[in-house]
């Protein structure tokens, strides 16, 4: 994205992605379109794009911070059973210690540049970070993300749930069973991501910590099966997701759940990987929404 015909690319692939539906799970509401996961629309006033290494690095410059890190990332397989496997990318941190685990669920965009970033951003804040390719059965072709995210995007509403949450069960155990991790391990998940994430905490009971960005919470008659405590993250300009939220609140404080979000006034869905967009809003809500993400994970997890 650093020239004008990948600017175009991916405006391009951005507006399809915006437009398209992904696939929803069983615990999850089923009208979960993502129609807002877009490029900020043009009349929104944008900030000039972040450099500040204690954050995740936005979509234009996630590439660049990659390629420049110090930490080890690396891809590898791990065989979920069935016959099935998933390809992850893997970033250890710099330490002398063992380490806790965090699982990173990627956007509908697939596994991207930024998701990977994010992930060695994690392992910047002292975890080892595993982000698995949940489209790897699907076999789509490599490329830059320009050329992925559409692919991904019509792919990812082919996964069957159960099958998703099965992954991350696979994921999760290969994360602890590294010579340098700690047996803990989280999750944490962006758009359709945040909704598997959130999803997770339904489904694994071994799980240390979730948390959602601007992902749809559980159907009611899963919120019960949530054990592990939960940490949402939402754009005040994010209705459809942010609708999904006092109902999981109230379910989850009458069963006496740990639930805690956040919602920023004016940012949008994706702000995490849009910094530049809402007129200043989004960036603000990604400095303060990081920085609770890493506090949670070290209350539940430990350092």
């Amino acid at each position: 994205m650093r020239n004008q015909v990948e600017a175009m690319r991916l405006g391009l692939v951005l507006s399809i992605a915006g437009a398209a539906a992904c696939t929803t799970s069983k615990m999850v509401p089923t009208t979960d379109s993502h129609t807002d996961h877009a490029a900020p629309a043009p009349t929104i006033a944008a900030v000039a794009a972040p450099n500040d290494p204690r954050l995740p690095a936005d979509a234009s410059g996630a590439l660049a911070r990659l390629n420049a890190s110090p930490r080890h990332g690396e891809y590898a397989i791990v065989h979920t059973g069935g016959g099935d496997s998933v390809r992850v990318w893997v970033v250890y941190p710099e330490r002398s210690t063992k380490a806790p685990v965090v699982v990173v669920v990627h956007e509908i965009f697939g596994l991207s540049s930024w998701v990977r970033g994010v992930a060695d951003q994690l392992a910047a804040d002292g975890f080892i970070a595993i982000a698995p390719d949940l489209l790897t059965m699907k076999n789509l072709p490599d490329g830059p993300d320009s050329v992925l995210a559409p692919l991904a995007t019509a792919a990812i509403r082919t996964l069957d749930p159960a099958w998703v949450q099965k992954q991350l069960d696979a994921v999760g155990q290969y994360g602890m069973s590294l010579p340098s991790a700690q047996q803990k391990y989280g999750i944490v998940g962006f758009c359709w991501g945040g909704g598997v994430s959130f999803a997770h905490a339904a489904h694994a009971p071994g799980l240390g910590a979730s948390v959602v960005y601007y992902g749809v919470a559980p159907s009611a008659a899963d919120l019960p099966s949530v054990r592990a405590p939960v940490l949402g993250l939402y754009g005040g300009s994010d209705a459809r997701v942010d609708a999904t939220i006092p109902p999981a609140d109230s379910a989850l404080r009458s069963l006496g759940r740990t639930y805690s979000y956040s919602i920023y006034p004016g940012a949008g869905h994706g702000f995490l990987r849009q910094q530049t967009g809402m007129n200043g809003a989004n960036l603000a809500a990604a400095r303060a929404a990081w920085p609770a993400t890493i506090t949670w994970f070290k209350k539940y997890l430990g350092s």
